[in-house]
């Protein structure tokens, strides 16, 4: 039976219907100005040969993208996670115009996606190995006029070059992470090459929105913070079209932080344990997931066993089987890239940029360690366990700012937990990757500058945003 009330309430949805819209038309045009400018950047081959317009290009992508987040402030709240989710997609779509145009990463995953199916352990031989031989073909390992390019390397035969990076070492990827390349590659057709990784990028991406949309809904946080991964210009770029396998990781850790939220925490445990044998990255999110268990006069042990003992035993599982059938070690090169990126020789490169400012080359790795140390420390005693987001977001923040990666994928992972914790200024250590990523190219003769600046401008804006923040919670207890 229809009641006065509600056909009152019926004939008032066309009135309310054009605010709405009116509402939410400039951040639908801003979204559709940032997936025209992402496609295009993605077009844009131009990482190579011109880096500083490409920069321009990442530049104009992150201001539509700051502006279009920003707009949804205006969106009616329950238009909001639905217009976030279908520009997730449209935005994750862009990744696909092309095929990987600043990483050759993907293409060591098709390898050993080929490698595994072919019964080989992917651990045992490098590409460029002569047991391996009879695997190779015209894509991964061109000949004659294929091998002109930036992005070939050389592996010993005169003839032939690969698309694979570091062709003489063995893979460094963990197990969680081989078996993603090995059901892609049994899930692709003939002659797909690389667009069934990017397809799985994008799945990935909107997935690991959904995921977040879903943890915000049953915190009752509002749904416009998922725009923070959903739209920004690092996840069609390096989780799509660079195909990054960081973004199945990101999706474990999302969701792993999620479950311990809600006090899930063997199964939040071994979620992360899953990520962490993706990427090895997700490790650090651990302190934020046992946030506080220090704070009482005695430490909670047992809260923290239930989320340490389940990841470490997924980890485990996870290499047990490679390890059996594998005559070499399953940690690959995990090692020989630690000590080729310089985080063992602070001299070598221009890491802990930052650091080496204010402390001689020898002692930059300790003091980043000690620092470290001292905000898992905090973490751990001061931590919102309710918000275990917000202490893993702290500790790769300032991990990534003592550090100073010049990988912009790896920032994956620290914006998806922007997106769940709400603090976008971190989202400048992002950008800051991307900066030495590509921007640090174009100005060779001040390579370490471009790199080092990048960072500082990123952390003296998280900084600022952590003293915005306390000002406000300040000023909102005096005036109570």
């Amino acid at each position: 039976m229809i009641t006065p009330r509600t056909a009152t309430a019926r004939a008032a949805r066309p009135a309310d219907a054009p605010p709405a819209l009116r509402r939410s038309a400039p951040t639908a045009v801003l979204l559709a100005a940032l997936t025209a400018v992402l496609a295009l950047t993605v077009v844009e081959d131009g990482y190579y040969v011109h880096p500083g317009t490409l920069s321009w290009w990442y530049l104009a992508c992150w201001l539509l993208f700051a502006a279009a987040a920003r707009s949804l402030r205006r969106v009616p709240v329950r238009h909001r996670a639905g217009l976030v989710l279908a520009g997730g997609v449209l935005v994750a779509a862009t990744g696909l115009a092309a095929p990987p145009t600043t990483s050759t990463d993907m293409f060591r995953y098709a390898w050993d996606g080929r490698v595994q199916a072919a019964g080989i352990s992917p651990y045992d031989h490098a590409p460029a190995d002569r047991e391996l031989a009879r695997l190779r073909d015209g894509w991964l390992f061109p000949s004659g006029a294929g091998c002109e390019g930036p992005d070939r390397a050389r592996f010993g035969e005169p003839d032939r070059c690969t698309r694979l990076n570091r062709p003489k070492v063995h893979t460094i990827y963990p197990p969680v992470a081989e078996v993603y390349f090995l059901g892609v590659h049994g899930l692709s057709p003939g002659g797909a090459r690389h667009k069934p990784f990017q397809v799985g990028g994008a799945v990935l991406a909107v997935a690991t929105t959904g995921v977040l949309l879903l943890v915000l809904r049953r915190r009752g946080d509002d749904a416009a913070r998922a725009a923070y991964w959903a739209w920004c210009p690092a996840v069609p770029i390096e989780a799509v079209n660079n195909a990054h396998v960081d973004v199945l990781a990101v999706l474990f850790s999302v969701a792993g932080l999620g479950a311990v939220a809600v006090r899930r925490r063997a199964a939040g445990g071994v979620l992360i344990g899953a990520g962490i044998a993706a990427k090895m990255l997700p490790a650090v999110v651990l302190p934020g997931a046992l946030a506080g268990v220090l704070a009482g006069r005695r430490p909670d042990w047992r809260r923290a066993a239930a989320v340490l003992v389940p990841a470490a035993a997924c980890v485990a599982l996870a290499y047990l089987p490679y390890a059996l059938v594998s005559n070499a070690s399953v940690f690959g090169y995990l090692g020989g890239y630690a000590k080729e990126e310089g985080y063992d020789d602070a001299s070598a490169r221009s890491r802990y940029g930052l650091l080496r400012l204010v402390v001689p080359d020898d002692w930059a790795l300790p003091a980043a360690l000690v620092l470290i140390a001292l905000v898992v420390l905090y973490v751990l005693r001061r931590g919102d366990p309710e918000r275990p987001w917000s202490g893993a977001l702290l500790v790769l923040g300032w991990a990534f700012c003592l550090m100073t990666p010049g990988y912009s994928w790896y920032a994956l992972l620290l914006v998806a937990l922007v997106a769940l914790d709400g603090r976008w200024e971190w989202l400048a250590v992002a950008a800051a990757g991307a900066v030495c990523y590509v921007t640090a190219w174009a100005v060779p003769h001040s390579f370490d500058v471009v790199r080092t600046s990048a960072y500082a401008v990123a952390a003296a804006i998280a900084l600022a945003g952590w003293g915005v923040r306390r000002r406000a919670v300040s000023q909102a207890r005096v005036s109570v």
